[in-house]
């Protein structure tokens, strides 16, 4: 499994991960922390920036998708971290894909490149 991270990750992204990949078992999780993109939004101020791990973008290929669609993945996922979300995790941006639909993805977005 595929994983990427921007410098050492925290407690927060760390439970993310292992929550991810116990529930999804995936061929590609990318978690990137973009907490400090936010950071001057009125809600994190008024937590003096909130704690370094408020935003995520995460990119999930999991056959555990497979029969969902867009919303119930999501569901499945913001579920899997309701823990994370009341301790201050504020907001995710989920990609979230099939193998099949990741293929099918790169083959119609890499053609007539090579």
């Amino acid at each position: 499994m595929a994983s990427d991270t921007m410098g050492s990750p925290g407690p927060v992204e760390i439970a993310m991960r292992e929550k991810l990949v116990t529930l999804l078992q995936p061929s590609k999780l990318i978690i990137i922390n973009e907490s400090q993109l936010h950071r001057h939004h009125a809600a994190m101020r008024s937590q003096g920036g909130g704690n370094g791990e408020t935003h995520f973008a995460v990119q999930v290929i999991s056959d555990a998708f497979k029969g969902k669609n867009t919303v119930q993945r999501h569901r499945l996922i913001y579920s899997a971290l309701s823990e994370e979300f009341s301790q201050g995790l504020h907001a995710l941006s989920l990609n979230t894909k099939t193998s099949e639909e990741a293929q099918r993805y790169q083959a119609e977005n890499c053609q007539g490149r090579e």
